[in-house]
């Protein structure tokens, strides 16, 4: 178990390492009383060694179908901003996208945006379940034990998972700088994020876009609506926080509003699942 307090820590003490030695996720630690846990699903482009880079071109796993472009840095710095707890992975997506339920079909994709994945091609069922255990799955068990630990301590958590979206799609540029996602059944979190950030006239801010919140297993539904905690999804544009200073700008922006925000009672009030 993580102390419920930000502590100072031997160097790697936050890494997660399989027996291949490869680093699965890795955990900021911080303050649960604080209410609030981020999680980053696509952080990295990283692969075990013994799978390369699953047959395809290095550029093709600086492109969003290996991971979402500049939520690593922004998850890290909000986390230390805030003095909150944060579960990042250091797998891509294409090994298996934690994002996704188990019975999704995209869980592992063979095609992405067009490209044959060769290592992905032929997969028997055997490596799929050695992908889901030893990738999937603790990263899965990490986000629902900091929940635990924060219920275990008479706090309801917020939950808020960090994405980037592409500016373009199919040809057709995106017009919003960020976007809330959200599943019907529970909105007290994202409802409040996007009336702050809407505060910003120069902000567009997509309200269920740029795509649809409510995936049946996703990481927000698995730990957020199905136990009854109040969750989002956050999507900023990737233009936006390609760059350093892209992602301070975002942490500052984000660290401003978050605070007021987690501190409404209603966000840590356990709905019925």
């Amino acid at each position: 178990m993580l102390d419920s307090t930000v502590q100072n820590q031997p160097a790697g003490a936050g890494f997660k390492t399989a027996d291949d030695g490869f680093v699965w996720h890795e955990v900021v630690v911080g303050d649960l009383s604080k209410g609030l846990i981020l999680i980053c699903d696509h952080a990295c482009n990283g692969f075990p060694e013994k799978y390369g880079s699953l047959g395809l071109p290095p550029s093709e796993l600086q492109r969003h179908i290996a991971y979402d472009i500049g939520v690593d840095g922004l998850t890290r710095q909000l986390a230390k901003k805030l003095g909150v707890p944060a579960v990042l992975t250091k797998f891509s997506r294409l090994l298996i996208d934690p994002n996704r339920g188990l019975d999704d079909p995209t869980l592992i994709m063979r095609l992405s945006d067009g490209f044959v994945v060769p290592g992905n091609a032929e997969i028997d069922d055997s490596e799929r379940q050695h992908r889901i255990a030893a990738y999937y799955q603790p990263y899965h068990d990490e986000i629902a034990s900091l929940i635990d630990e924060a219920f275990e301590s008479g706090v309801v958590p917020a939950l808020l998972s960090i994405h980037s979206f592409t500016p373009m799609w199919k040809g057709t540029p995106r017009p919003w700088h960020a976007g809330l996602l959200w599943d019907a059944r529970d909105r007290r979190f994202s409802d409040a994020m996007v009336e702050a950030l809407s505060a910003d006239p120069y902000l567009v801010v997509g309200d269920n876009e740029p795509y649809r919140g409510g995936l049946p297993g996703d990481t927000v539904d698995v730990h957020g609506t199905h136990r009854g905690i109040a969750s989002a999804l956050l999507e900023v544009r990737q233009d936006l926080i390609g760059d350093d200073a892209g992602v301070a700008e975002w942490c500052a922006r984000l660290a401003q509003i978050l605070p007021g925000i987690i501190e409404l009672p209603q966000l840590h009030e356990q709905l019925s699942s």
